[in-house]
């Protein structure tokens, strides 16, 4: 059995698509329509992080508004105007502009495409175990079991 060795570099708009555009269970997967994510990380193998080339088309969010407990985040805005929402208030984001979210902060945040642009961004995550997500704005938790996030309810009943 041979194993395919990763490319050395791609143009990274020629990535393959996420096959699954949202993990999210409805009502929420429907919320990140107009999302769209090519996994960078996924086709070199890296296992330690991960790296989204994202798309948002106009009116579209990138996720809920959500907070790690054990995964810090970081986005750098290539195409388009963004608001970043986070605990803080709303600020309003450009080409070239970037923004890091600390593990453990509780800060919830997602960007908002007001504009009637597409949004282009890069997003880094690292993927150590025993993550959990929070959601301040919806009934939502997810916790990372096994590779893969299981929702539930906030009183801890599953989806």
């Amino acid at each position: 059995m041979t194993t395919s060795k990763p490319p050395i570099a791609i143009r990274a708009a020629d990535a393959p698509p996420k096959a699954k555009q949202s993990n999210y269970p409805e009502p929420f997967a429907s919320m990140v329509a107009g999302r769209f994510k090519r996994p960078l990380g996924d086709v070199f193998g890296l296992k330690n992080f991960g790296v989204n080339l994202t798309r948002l088309a106009p009116g579209a969010i990138s996720a809920l508004r959500h907070a790690h407990t054990v995964q810090d985040e970081f986005i750098y805005i290539l195409q388009g105007t963004p608001i970043l929402i986070t605990d803080a208030g709303e600020t309003p984001l450009s080409p070239g502009m970037c923004a890091g979210f600390r593990s453990g902060s509780g800060d919830g945040h997602h960007l908002v495409n007001r504009s009637a642009e597409e949004v282009v961004y890069l997003e880094i995550g690292d993927r150590n175990p025993g993550d959990a997500a929070s959601y301040p704005d919806n009934d939502l938790q997810a916790l990372f079991e096994a590779g893969q996030w299981v929702f539930k309810h906030k009183d801890g009943r599953l989806y």
